[in-house]
């Protein structure tokens, strides 16, 4: 079973040379730590950043700069930076290669709900809305299964919809699915995690083919 740092280690093996990368608030911020250093990525982040480096390490923060989380980031040599207008042109203009985003509830059809708890308040939905309506390529990085042991892969989303039909591969503690038109297809699975134990904590169907070889981190 995978920590937050191993499934963002697995996400970063997604990250092809020459990509442009948004990446969002949770797991996903902490795939710029492990991308291969022998490949050139620009990370741009909604409220206005293109060229975001790994974190800071502790003492060398600059809380002027700051991802969409509002946390603090590097930036790398030749990074800019502008107003959230021209960022969401960008993003809208379809410029960014993939999207890595976090997730409450991923359904079988490509459906995400990220943003909101019916009775809890948000500010609102952020510029999810916009990334999963514009990506060409997302990956979902998400737990399996919520604190009191239920699915999070589902049939169908349960909660408000971020975006229709847009995932296209989710990794979690337990495995790496690829979203087909017949559904979640199982790709790998957690060292250690049998599939039985991936399918019982799976609402959704899953299409197995083979032998299920483990992640390599």
């Amino acid at each position: 079973m995978l920590g937050k740092e191993e499934i963002a280690k697995r996400i970063a093996k997604e990250v092809k040379d020459g990509y442009y990368v948004n990446l969002g608030i949770g797991i996903p911020t902490l795939v710029a730590n492990y991308v291969r250093t022998d490949i050139s990525v620009e990370f741009q982040s909604e409220n206005g950043v293109l060229g975001m480096g790994p974190f800071p390490y502790e003492g060398e923060e600059d809380a002027d700069i700051i991802n969409a989380g509002k946390q603090t980031i590097t930036t790398l040599p030749g990074a800019s930076f502008f107003d959230s207008a021209f960022s969401f042109g960008m993003i809208r203009s379809q410029k960014v290669d993939l999207t890595i985003l976090g997730a409450m509830e991923v359904a079988e059809n490509g459906d995400i709900a990220n943003w909101k708890i019916p009775g809890k308040m948000v500010k609102g939905m952020g510029g999810a809305m916009d990334l999963v309506a514009s990506a060409e390529n997302i990956i979902v990085a998400m737990m399996h299964v919520n604190k009191a042991g239920e699915s999070k892969i589902l049939k169908r989303c349960t909660l408000p919809l971020t975006g229709v039909g847009c995932v296209k591969k989710v990794v979690t503690e337990l495995a790496v699915m690829e979203i087909t038109p017949k559904g979640f297809k199982l790709l790998e699975r957690a060292p250690g995690v049998s599939v039985e134990h991936i399918i019982a904590s799976t609402e959704a169907d899953l299409i197995i083919e083979g032998e299920i070889p483990e992640m390599v981190i």
